[in-house]
C-alpha cells in the first residue's frame, strides 16, 4: 500500500493527464513528468485497464497488492 506522500507525488507526476487512460498511457505520462522510484513501482502494480480519473488511479494505488 502506498504512504500518502507517494499519493501527493503520484498526483502531482499525473497533473495534465487526459483521461480516460490506460495503465500504459499513466506510466508514460508519469515518466514524461519526471517520476522515479516509489511512484514508478506503485503505478507499475496497477492492474491492466482504463482509468477515469485521478482519484481512480490515487484508489487502485491505495489497494493493497495481491
Amino acid at each position: 500500500m502506498a504512504k500518502q506522500a507517494e499519493f501527493i507525488d503520484i498526483q502531482r507526476y499525473l497533473a495534465g493527464m487526459d483521461y480516460p487512460a490506460t495503465k500504459d498511457q499513466i506510466i508514460r505520462h508519469a515518466r514524461s513528468k519526471g517520476a522515479k522510484g516509489e511512484v514508478l513501482n506503485a503505478l507499475q502494480r496497477l492492474a491492466e485497464g482504463e482509468y477515469d480519473s485521478p482519484a481512480s488511479v490515487s484508489k487502485a494505488v491505495a489497494q493493497p497488492s495481491r
